[in-house]
């Protein structure tokens, strides 16, 4: 395979009306996909719980309710001991609902050990009695200490799901495939069956690797991950078929695969059907945050781990003065959707890392504003979708180096500048490709020649962007930054890339997405 150059377009159109026209990389999507030639944008379609093709489930498992394992709602004293016990009594079970009845429960308070809590097995739900007044609150006294006191980012969440196992090597990859296709060629299949959960990986620092990741752009010296270590890629699918040694997956590869950068296919070791729905999860963190200033300030009160998952979902909850609302890590095919986070700044909303694929981030209110909002982090996080959400004008996404690419910023609405990326700079860039603005609504002061490969800073640094629809207070791109820009100052049509690409996968939108559209 012979990688392409990269080639800039800038599609600026003018209207001499409001109305949205419809976006040009749009009609060449649906051709491609008619035709199966290689579309510009990415199959964003597949991310999210169950592929987004279902709702989420209200689950009827056993209930494991914590005042019988000796929880008291509002009286201070520490419940983490019950909810320990409540966990282990529904992994024995199998499966279970860990049901908080309305009231406010308290944790690492007292003489608690400032351990997490942890949530191992598959098919636990945590569901409270709604975020309102008379709902659940889990409250979170004492902020945890980091592991590593000169490490600020060594603080564990409080709440973090665990995964049996570990992943094992299975096979080679032995022949080229097109990113946006499905099958992969391997030379043993005799392991790997219908339905499993794979990680198509490569980690190779060939020259023309880093050059085809980076095109057009040359990475600075001081970029050591990526020069000496490699382009890292972990691309989590689940096996649609095997026939002879050719897997096929359910959802489309991303990236351009080159059978002599030693591709490999791992097992990959998860848990499934993980649950928190219903529940205000409060912090005590009443500060006003300054970055990187403790590890208080930067992980103190971190909530909610989500790691090694697949068909999980967080929904319908409330975050208060905390430090990290949710993290998704080395997960696949999972939700968070319908979540506010109020209070205090802190320094991270929701996100996607540790190379997970497919996470769908939807209707979340970010009214904190906090340092970093919704976006993804790294270890070659892959095809995160962030959905109808909104930030304050005073912050923007985030993107946090370590090699995530192919993110969808669908419909946001909120802040929009250099800065709130993040990452180290020996793990540059911030982003790689495919990073796609898709009607993204921006709040705060305009621009004039945006940057996306600064020229003022180090610590901002992405691969070329795909903006289509980029509206609101009149900000402008400099050419040479983007790889297209269309519409510039007016929305397009479709209004959401991500629901009209699954609307013509499955041939309709799925009923759970025309419910939320009508609220």
């Amino acid at each position: 395979m012979k990688f392409p150059n990269f080639i800039f377009t800038v599609i600026v159109f003018s209207f001499l009306n409001c109305n949205a026209q419809q976006s040009a990389v749009w009609k060449n999507f649906k051709e491609a996909k008619k035709n199966g030639t290689e579309a510009i944008l990415p199959d964003f379609s597949y991310a999210g719980y169950k592929y987004s093709e279902v709702e989420i489930p209200t689950v009827n498992y056993k209930i494991f309710d914590v005042t019988n394992f000796g929880a008291q709602p509002n009286d201070t004293i520490s419940d983490k001991e019950a909810l320990i016990n409540a966990i282990a009594a529904a992994n024995k079970n199998g499966e279970g609902i860990i049901y908080f009845p309305r009231g406010k429960y308290y944790f690492f308070t007292g003489n608690d050990p400032l351990t997490p809590i942890q949530i191992k097995g598959s098919n636990i739900v945590f569901r409270g009695e709604g975020v309102g007044e008379n709902g659940t609150i889990l409250f979170f006294d004492k902020d945890l200490p980091a592991k590593d006191p000169t490490k600020l980012w060594t603080v564990p969440f409080m709440l973090q799901t665990v995964a049996n196992g570990r992943d094992v090597k299975l096979t080679n990859v032995v022949a080229d495939a097109k990113r946006e296709t499905f099958s992969i060629e391997v030379s043993d299949a005799s392991k790997i069956k219908k339905g499993d959960w794979v990680i198509l990986h490569v980690k190779n620092n060939s020259k023309d690797l880093i050059e085809y990741d980076l095109q057009p752009l040359i990475p600075d010296p001081a970029w050591t991950s990526i020069l000496n270590k490699g382009v890292v890629v972990n691309e989590r699918h689940q096996v649609a078929s095997v026939n002879g040694n050719t897997v096929t997956f359910v959802e489309p590869i991303h990236y351009d695969v080159q059978k002599n950068h030693n591709w490999e296919i791992f097992s990959f070791a998860h848990s499934k059907g993980i649950g928190f729905e219903n529940i205000t999860f409060e912090g005590n963190w009443t500060k006003e945050f300054i970055h990187h200033r403790s590890a208080q300030d930067d992980g103190g009160w971190s909530i909610l781990k989500m790691s090694r998952l697949v068909d999980s979902w967080v929904k319908d909850c409330k975050f208060v003065n905390v430090s990290n609302a949710v993290a998704f890590s080395q997960s696949a095919a999972s939700t968070a959707l319908s979540i506010t986070i109020e209070g205090k700044i802190g320094h991270s909303a929701i996100h996607a890392a540790g190379g997970s694929t497919g996470i769908l981030i939807a209707n979340v209110n970010d009214i904190a504003g906090m340092h970093h909002t919704y976006g993804v982090g790294g270890g070659s996080t892959t095809g995160t979708v962030i959905w109808r959400s909104k930030h304050p004008a005073h912050t923007s996404y985030e993107s946090h180096a370590s090699q995530p690419r192919c993110t969808l910023f669908d419909n946001v609405e909120g802040g929009f500048f250099l800065g709130r990326a993040g990452g180290a700079r020996f793990n540059l860039p911030n982003h790689g490709r495919y990073l796609v603005l898709w009607n993204y609504n921006e709040t705060d002061v305009a621009e004039t020649d945006f940057e996306f490969w600064s020229t003022k800073t180090w610590y901002w640094k992405m691969v070329p962007p795909i903006v289509v629809g980029f509206h609101g207070t009149g900000t402008t791109f400099k050419k040479e930054d983007v790889q297209i820009v269309e519409s510039l100052g007016t929305p397009v049509q479709p209004k959401s890339l991500f629901e009209e690409q699954l609307k013509l996968r499955l041939g309709k939108l799925p009923k759970w997405i025309s419910e939320f559209n009508k609220k």
